[in-house]
């Protein structure tokens, strides 16, 4: 390589650094997710939040896109977003879908309950799960007996 293809290379990894976010959380594929999006009308700015599935993630670094599947009155919509795009506010996971495929594209194809995921759960232990109740173990009972000395 030569010393200008090296030096434009690291121009373009210093801009690149700039610009991607750090705040993101780890997102997997089969994870339902909020996008925070703002959306610009006139002079006035508001943040809409979109609730779905992420199916398909592409690209990396600057090019990293999501793909995030709702299903809204049995109509499917998907939506795509460049991840560090200064129009996404925020992304929040809500729930760990477990999916053995790294594309969801057949989802698509399924209605009614075959369409959720299951919970990812393997690996995590002692995660308060919302809904779940935790039972405190029993007491020993007490002894009628009196006590050997």
């Amino acid at each position: 390589m030569s010393q200008s293809a090296k030096s434009q290379q690291s121009i373009l990894e210093s801009v690149n650094t700039k610009v991607l976010k750090s705040d993101l959380p780890a997102l997997s594929i089969g994870d339902t997710i909020n996008v925070h999006n703002r959306i610009v009308e006139g002079d006035k700015e508001r943040v809409q939040v979109y609730q779905g599935v992420l199916i398909a993630r592409a690209g990396r670094g600057m090019t990293d896109m999501i793909t995030v599947r709702r299903v809204v009155d049995e109509v499917g919509i998907e939506r795509v977003w460049p991840v560090n795009s200064p129009l996404i506010a925020k992304i929040e996971v809500l729930r760990h879908g477990d999916a053995r495929r790294s594309k969801l594209y057949y989802l698509r194809d399924r209605v009614g309950k075959s369409r959720r995921l299951r919970d990812r759960r393997r690996g995590l232990k002692n995660i308060e799960v919302p809904g779940e109740t935790k039972h405190a173990p029993a007491a020993p009972a007490a002894s009628t007996e009196p006590a050997k000395q």
